[in-house]
């Protein structure tokens, strides 16, 4: 392993010279920004074990799976030592998400996923910014991740000052809010780091909490997931507790509101990535349409999305408890009665529940 002696004597000018050329690289790549940090997260590691002791990570049995490799990268990958950490903004050119919000009868889908799976994409972006780094220092070992493995990516963002963690625990930033993804390079080449971001801007400001429909944040910095609507429509598949659904409005795939209503997403630019420019005008779908889809359909339309992962049963559970909530029609309360003969037990469950709103 290099040390950074050796780095310096390698670097045209010093270590510094060479984090601007990694920042050059990354920028040619797509990313917004990039930062350097080391592996230190204990503040951020006693943080998550109350969280998860408290069991705000409902069924997310992965969460506390892995033991202390999300809060220790060496654990994760032995000899580790640098993160590089990238964003990538996503916010796509299409319909206004407050005027889809406010017409009952369109789906809402979280803006990250209204294109392309990010996973691939990025993913792809950091190994090949991973192999010129390699390249140019000539050793070293790297490995890059955006939500595949257990990595603590808003700590390590914080730390490698790109923002600061936000009341509704996303990650902000003073010149370009929360519309970004983030993903990682864990390396063994020791590399200068970045100053972390220290000062919180949120302030008094609790308008991310205030917002949220089903009153999910317990308090600033803690979100019981169990409440959460990106949870309950993603990452849970069981049946959906009655009190949250009419809360859920028309919100079928996750939930922006804590970011729609956050005073430094003012500062939040469009993505120029075409992989995130909305399919199948899913940015303003009717909910009618979302729910006359057959399995076939389903696939068709979210294939290299990561909408997909949710499956099919999932997916017309979500659209059933956004029609019940939408305003009555004889179309909506057709296309419910239609799709209970073939729908799952869980399904059918959210089917009858969404016909009774109607009646």
């Amino acid at each position: 392993m290099k040390d950074a002696s050796h780095i310096a004597t390698d670097s045209p000018g010093s270590t510094e010279n060479l984090l601007d050329t990694i920042r050059g690289w990354g920028e040619a790549l797509g990313f917004q920004a990039l930062g350097f940090t080391g592996i230190d997260l204990s503040q951020h590691r006693d943080y998550l074990d109350k969280w998860l002791q408290a069991g705000y990570h409902g069924e997310m049995a992965w969460m506390a799976r892995h033991g202390d490799k999300r809060s220790r990268p060496d654990a994760l990958i032995p000899g580790t030592c640098t993160v590089i950490t990238a964003r990538m903004d996503y916010l796509p050119d299409g319909a206004d998400p407050s005027a889809i919000l406010a017409q009952s009868d369109k789906a809402y889908i979280s803006r990250y996923a209204l294109g392309r799976d990010y996973h691939k994409l990025i993913r792809s972006r950091l190994a090949k910014l991973a192999r010129k780094i390699e390249t140019h220092l000539g050793s070293g070992h790297y490995r890059a991740f955006v939500d595949s493995a257990p990595v603590l990516e808003r700590a390590l963002a914080e730390n490698a000052g790109l923002g600061w963690i936000g009341k509704n625990t996303m990650l902000l930033n003073d010149k370009a809010g929360s519309w970004f993804f983030l993903g990682e390079i864990y390396t063994d080449i020791p590399l200068p780091k970045d100053p972390p971001k220290t000062v919180d801007h949120c302030g008094s400001c609790r308008a991310c909490l205030d917002v949220c429909p089903t009153n999910a944040f317990v308090d600033p910095w803690v979100l019981d997931a169990r409440k959460c609507i990106s949870y309950l429509t993603i990452e849970y598949d069981g049946v959906i507790p009655e009190d949250l659904r009419p809360a859920m409005g028309n919100r079928i795939y996750g939930c922006d509101d804590c970011q729609l209503v956050c005073p430094w997403n003012k500062f939040a630019q469009t993505t120029s990535e075409p992989d995130f420019s909305p399919r199948h005008q899913l940015d303003a779908i009717d909910l009618l349409e979302c729910f006359a889809w057959d399995e076939p359909t389903f696939l068709a339309r979210t294939e290299g999305s990561a909408i997909r992962r949710i499956g099919f049963q999932r997916w017309r559970r979500n659209v059933a408890i956004a029609l019940g909530n939408a305003t009555t029609t004889d179309a909506i309360k057709q296309g419910l009665r239609a799709a209970l003969p073939d729908s799952s037990a869980v399904v059918q469950e959210h089917i009858e529940w969404a016909l009774a709103q109607h009646e």
